[in-house]
Formats: C-alpha cells, sequence, structure tokens
C-alpha cells in the first residue's frame, strides 16, 4: 500500500521535477490510500492557484485511491506521533494513515526526510 503526501500530489499535478517521482504511487490505484486531509490540503492550494474546475478535476483523481477518513483512533495515533516526530498536524495524520495500513509514505516533504517507512526524495527547483 501506498500514501502520497499532499506536496507530492501538488508536483504530480504541476508537472514539476518530482512529478515521475510520484507517478508510479499514483497510478497504481489499488494500492493507493488517500488521507482525507490530503483532499482538503490539494483542493485548497489548486483552488487558490487555478479555481474550482481544476480543484475538483484534482480531487476527483485522487478518489481513484482509496480515502480514509479520519477516525477516532486515527487521529489519537496522528497526535501520538505529532509529538513523537515534532510534525504539523495534517504531516502527522498523514503519516498515521500510512502507519496504520502499513504503507509505504512518499513525499518530497523535508519534515518526513528521517521518519522510517517514508521515501523521501529533496524538493527540486523549477527551472524558469
Amino acid at each position: 500500500m501506498n500514501v502520497v503526501d499532499s506536496s507530492g500530489w501538488l508536483e504530480y499535478f504541476a508537472d514539476g521535477p518530482n512529478a515521475a517521482f510520484f507517478a508510479p504511487p499514483i497510478d497504481d490505484t489499488t494500492e493507493l490510500l488517500v488521507p482525507s486531509v490530503s483532499l482538503y490540503e490539494v483542493f485548497k492550494r489548486v483552488l487558490q492557484q487555478r479555481d474550482e474546475t481544476e480543484a475538483l478535476k484534482a480531487v476527483a483523481l485522487m478518489q481513484q485511491g482509496r480515502v480514509v477518513d479520519l477516525s477516532v483512533p486515527l487521529s489519537l495515533s496522528a497526535a501520538r506521533i505529532s509529538i513523537k516526530e515534532s510534525l504539523p498536524m495534517a504531516d502527522s495524520i498523514i503519516l498515521a494513515t500510512a502507519r496504520m495500513y502499513d504503507a509505504v509514505l512518499w513525499t518530497q516533504d523535508s519534515d518526513f526526510s528521517s521518519i522510517a517507512g517514508v521515501k523521501y526524495t529533496v524538493k527540486k527547483k523549477t527551472s524558469g
């Protein structure tokens, strides 16, 4: 199973320098878990940068994976992870989701760079 964090989804949708890194877990929808908080973060960012139509298209693509809602057990696990790993709320929910399902977390967010069970790549600057 795989979880792609919000930065990975945004990189993929923007066809950024690391899009190819995130393509395999995103394209394998049978093994893809999508934390509901990622839907929020991606929808919000695409809505800010583009428009609602594009934001809805992004969320529709994300929902081809299995959406994992924020439950009580997941919330408590995320809170523990947040304290242990010094992660912000959304990041801790995403990591807790990956751990709950024994999934690999794919990211370019440096907050995750030294955490076990994470496939991390350095965020590359776009040329321009």
